[in-house]
Parts: structure tokens; C-alpha cells; sequence
């Protein structure tokens, strides 16, 4: 690869750069991929617990969601590949305090084509058995459920490999100039000149953008995935979430997987597992659903990964201001595996075409973290 030339540098081989890689590649440019791990999906992709959902609050959230699962649905018939998209269901238990601003987020998720239900908690028992206590009512998303991260990933490489991509595994950034109207990218290994760079480096993007001297607020934090033991439940439960605590839970064959993020986790890279939380959210979990009381935990079936987060939780998303040919798609605080399709397509629209169409990506640039209006905007459930 060592002086090659390209249009777009695409920095990161998890789902996120691997989408980008093969739409910007689908639409005629020329693309090397770089990727510091020795394979794709190592870090938080091939970490992530792997659930989809329509289930937002804004437009763009909703549209970015919504497209992203159609293409999974449709993935096998486009590219002869089963991604492992399963419309398992996606449950939202809604406290009384939240119900009136979840009916209107339903209302525009309809708007937009989602398939979502409003129940009663009596009615919901049926996907999965809960304490009612407080709850104003409860949302079902028929087509949210779950898809295979890697595979999508590995795939999506392929499909961009067949395309031309040039994929570097071992190849960590060390150094990016911007002269004139081209990038230079150092590799211990090799150096690559390009037009465009995107910034898909995950809970790295901050430090990637700092060796071009730009300013992008990306770091990880910690979060952590408890496991039942074998036939720790019987029969298939939705993913499913306590909206007042934020605990989470759904099946994985025949094993319960559950989490709960901790609100005092401090920001920075760690893949160990912390078992005095898993004893505080299990708590927080029993308040909802009694019957974990008597669920086992696998502690060798339990993982940790990270979310690459932002200021305000939301992601970059476009082109950089003042430096239009940077183009980030990262800081997704552990929405990317949901997204990641349709991110692919907005950022090759963006620099094939000079502006995303597909959806109306400007809330989710980064000049809004400059910007009162687009900074107040509501992406809760």
C-alpha cells in the first residue's frame, strides 16, 4: 500500500468503517481502509449486545434506525448473505413521568413507517413478565430485534474488497498532514496520500482527529454484558428495557444476557469485567423482573466492552467545518451497530456528492456542539 493513492482514507474496520468503505467504494471511489487491530469488529463492534430498534425520539434518529434495519432484512436478498437480522421485538417499559413524551415519539416513529405498538403493562406480560409499579405503559417494535455485528461487518468488507477496497489490518495511524488539497496518513508501515479522510475509529476518533489537529470529543466508556447460565430461562424473551433505570434484557439461545450502565463509570478504555456493579444492577433489575432473583450468572459467559461517546451522547456525523474534506462517522454511544447501514450511505453521499440526502444529517454534525438550537434537540427514547 506504501504510497498509494486514493479519494478516501477510511480510518477503522469496525461496522461503522467497513459500511462507509464499501458505500463510498458502490458509488465509484477509490478507498483504503486502515485498521490498527490484526482483523475487523475487535473492539466495540464485536463487543456490542447487538440490538436494533426504530424506537426514537427525533427524525433523524428515526430515519437512520428505521432504513438501517430494512437493509439488514433485505441484506440476503441483495448480497446473498444472512447477516443474522431477527425481528425478535424490542420492549420499552415506560414510566408514568415519560408516557405522554413516548406517545408523541410513537406517533412520529409511525409517521415515518415504523411499526410500533402502544400496550397496556397487563397486555405486555406477554413478551416477557415484569412488575407493572409505576409504568405509564409500554411500546412494542415489531421489526426492532437483533443482527450479527461481525458478520455484517466481514461482509460489508468483502462486498468492498470486490469493489477494489484496499483493507491494511496492523496499520495504526501515527501521523495525518493536510497539504493543499491532500492527506497524508503514516502507518508504521506505510504511507497513504488521499483526498478525504473519515474518521470511523471508534472510541479512538478523538485521538485520530488530534494528529490532523482538529477537535473531535470522542472517548470510550465501560459497559458490561451479564450472562445467565445454560437454561437460565426458559423460552425466548425480546430485548427489553426498564426506561426509569436504563436495565436491559434478552435471550441468546437458551442464555439471558442483562446490563445495566453505571451512571459513576469513569471515561476511559477497559475491557475488565467490575462484578461489584454486576451485584448493583442485578438489583435494579430484581425491582422489575422478580423472577431474576433466581436466574444463575455465568461469569465466564459475561463480557465487557466500550462505547465511543460524546459530549451529549449523540453522534458526528458529516463533514468537519472549516475542513470539509474530514468527514467523521463516529461517537455513536452504542447506537453504531443500528445505524451503521445507513451511515455508510449519508457519508459516501456526503463526499461523493458534496451533501448526505438520504437523511437530514445536520443535527448530528459536530458544529452543534456550538449550536443552542441543534444542541437542545431531544434523541431520548
Amino acid at each position: 500500500m506504501s504510497g498509494r493513492q486514493a479519494d478516501v482514507v477510511v480510518i477503522g474496520a469496525g461496522i461503522m468503517g467497513a459500511s462507509c468503505a464499501y458505500h463510498l467504494a458502490a458509488q465509484g471511489a477509490r478507498v483504503a481502509l486502515l485498521e490498527a487491530n490484526e482483523g475487523p469488529a475487535m473492539e466495540s463492534t464485536g463487543r456490542s449486545f447487538a440490538s436494533i430498534r426504530t424506537q426514537w425520539a427525533d427524525i433523524t434518529n428515526i430515519q437512520l434506525s428505521w432504513e438501517s434495519i430494512k437493509i439488514y432484512r433485505d441484506f440476503e436478498s441483495r448480497h446473498g448473505v444472512d447477516v443474522g437480522y431477527r425481528a425478535s421485538g424490542y420492549l420499552l417499559l415506560v414510566p408514568e413521568d415519560r408516557w405522554e413524551q413516548q406517545l408523541a415519539a410513537v406517533a412520529l416513529q409511525r409517521s415515518l413507517g415504523a411499526d410500533v405498538d402502544v400496550l397496556t403493562p397487563q397486555d405486555a406480560q406477554r413478551h416477557t413478565s415484569f412488575d407493572t409499579a409505576g409504568l405509564g405503559g409500554c411500546t412494542w417494535g415489531r421489526d426492532d430485534g437483533v443482527v450479527d455485528p461481525h458478520l455484517v461487518t466481514t461482509t460489508y468488507l468483502d462486498l468492498a474488497r470486490q469493489l477494489g477496497v484496499i483493507v491494511g489490518f496492523r496499520q495504526p495511524v501515527r501521523a495525518i498532514e493536510h497539504l493543499g488539497d491532500e492527506w497524508t496518513l503514516t502507518t508504521p508501515t506505510t504511507e497513504l496520500r488521499a483526498r478525504y479522510v473519515v474518521n470511523a475509529a471508534g472510541g479512538w476518533a478523538g485521538e485520530v482527529a488530534a494528529l490532523a489537529n482538529l477537535s473531535v470529543p470522542v472517548g470510550h466508556v465501560r459497559r458490561m454484558i451479564f450472562a445467565s447460565t445454560p437454561d437460565g430461562v426458559s423460552g425466548q424473551l425480546p430485548m427489553t428495557i426498564d426506561v426509569r433505570t436504563g436495565f436491559y434484557l434478552r435471550s441468546e439461545g437458551s442464555r439471558l444476557l442483562m446490563g445495566c450502565a453505571n451512571p459513576d463509570e469513569k471515561a476511559g478504555y477497559s475491557t475488565r469485567m467490575d462484578w461489584r456493579w454486576m451485584e448493583t444492577a442485578l438489583e435494579l433489575g430484581v425491582e422489575r423482573f422478580p423472577w431474576l432473583a433466581d436466574v444463575p450468572i455465568d461469569n465466564t459467559a459475561s463480557w465487557a466492552g466500550t462505547y465511543e461517546v460524546t459530549p451529549d451522547h449523540r453522534p458526528f456525523l458529516g463533514a468537519m467545518p472549516g475542513t470539509p474534506t474530514w468527514v467523521n462517522a463516529c461517537g455513536f454511544s452504542g447506537h453504531g451497530v443500528m445505524q451503521a447501514p445507513m451511515v455508510g450511505k449519508v457519508t459516501a453521499e456526503e463526499i461523493v456528492g458534496g451533501r448526505a440526502v438520504s437523511v437530514d444529517i445536520d443535527p448530528l454534525r459536530i458544529d452543534r456542539l456550538g449550536n443552542a438550537g441543534l444542541a437542545a434537540t431531544s434523541l431520548v427514547f
